[in-house]
């Protein structure tokens, strides 16, 4: 099998992006090596793309006993697929991850069953090959307000739902840098874009909203997201983000309050156009939604956006009195 050539690049000082060139395209799927006494990898990606990250590993001079952590922000296929396929080629690495996502990094068959339901089989395998479980033994669970400590560096670890409820985010103590995942959305830096990352069945628009405002308040230096690459005004990103969340959620809102029947198609369709006419005024270009397609297609965040208001709506229609009051 020929392995595709691994992009390099330095993003800070002791921070390596890895484009893992996930599905065969460029600046799709980050993954960053933190340098050190103790290498780190902050994210893995898929395990279809783990031959690159090996080569990427190798050419960078790291050795089998040299790596010593992998720490992922969720365990989605793109980001923490490729864990049980690393780890037999780094014998002294252990995973940091959320409490909630560690049991399904060592049992992965329902992470697997729910990204085939979303995907497809077939599609599935191409982008994200066969995911195996990880040793239990090798498995750290963290929480929000954790800090994972190796060598001459630290993470603090913001637990960041919204995306998934298990979502972190991981601010770099030697750089001022925080490694977003996905609480932001992805990042298009190829058309200076945002778009929002809402998937069924954990999206929580609220809660996004908060994780973004967490980052905010941590006054990184950078953002280095996973889809795909730095964004050098942490605020700004911020911003940006929220405001695209915000106008997407808001679309599928007010298309159920008005037509409550609508169809996952329809509402599809709709956001699509909306992404369109985002696009074009971001980037001065017409949108791909093929490429899109390879970090969430439109019709994933149609899915989850759906999902989350008609269960606010069912949640409104008959109210628990001893729930919490959320929005009014």
């Amino acid at each position: 099998m020929t392995v595709r050539e691994p992009t390099l690049r330095e993003v800070a000082p002791g921070i390596v992006l890895i484009d893992t060139r996930m599905g065969g395209l460029d600046e799709f799927n980050a993954v960053y090596l933190l340098t050190g006494n103790e290498p780190t990898l902050v994210e893995v990606g898929p395990a279809a793309d783990a031959p690159v990250l090996l080569a990427a590993l190798t050419r960078l001079g790291l050795a089998p006993d040299d790596l010593a952590h992998l720490v992922v922000t969720h365990i989605h296929l793109d980001h923490a697929g490729g864990a049980g396929t690393l780890l037999p080629h780094f014998p002294r690495a252990d995973v940091w991850v959320h409490e909630r996502g560690a049991p399904h990094l060592a049992d992965p068959t329902r992470l697997v069953a729910s990204t085939a339901r979303t995907y497809g089989v077939e599609r599935m395998r191409s982008l994200f090959g066969d995911t195996v479980p990880v040793d239990r033994d090798r498995i750290h669970s963290v929480t929000g307000g954790a800090r994972i400590r190796f060598g001459d560096r630290s993470l603090d670890v913001l637990h960041t739902p919204g995306h998934a409820s298990h979502h972190v985010a991981l601010h770099d103590d030697a750089t001022g840098a925080l490694f977003t995942g996905e609480a932001i959305g992805s990042h298009l830096p190829w058309a200076d874009c945002y778009r929002p990352a809402l998937p069924p069945p954990e999206v929580d628009v609220e809660a996004a909203f908060a994780s973004i405002e967490t980052i905010r308040a941590r006054r990184a230096t950078s953002l280095m997201t996973s889809h795909f690459g730095m964004v050098a005004d942490a605020d700004e990103g911020c911003e940006r983000a929220a405001a695209r969340i915000a106008r997407w959620s808001d679309a599928v809102r007010r298309r159920l309050d008005g037509r409550p029947e609508a169809d996952l198609d329809e509402l599809a369709d709709m956001l699509g156009d909306l992404a369109a006419r985002d696009h074009l005024a971001d980037a001065g270009i017409p949108i791909d939604l093929e490429r899109y397609d390879a970090i969430g297609s439109i019709r994933m965040n149609a899915a989850g956006l759906a999902r989350y208001w008609r269960k606010r709506y069912e949640a409104e229609a008959s109210p628990d009195p001893t729930a919490p009051e959320r929005l009014s």
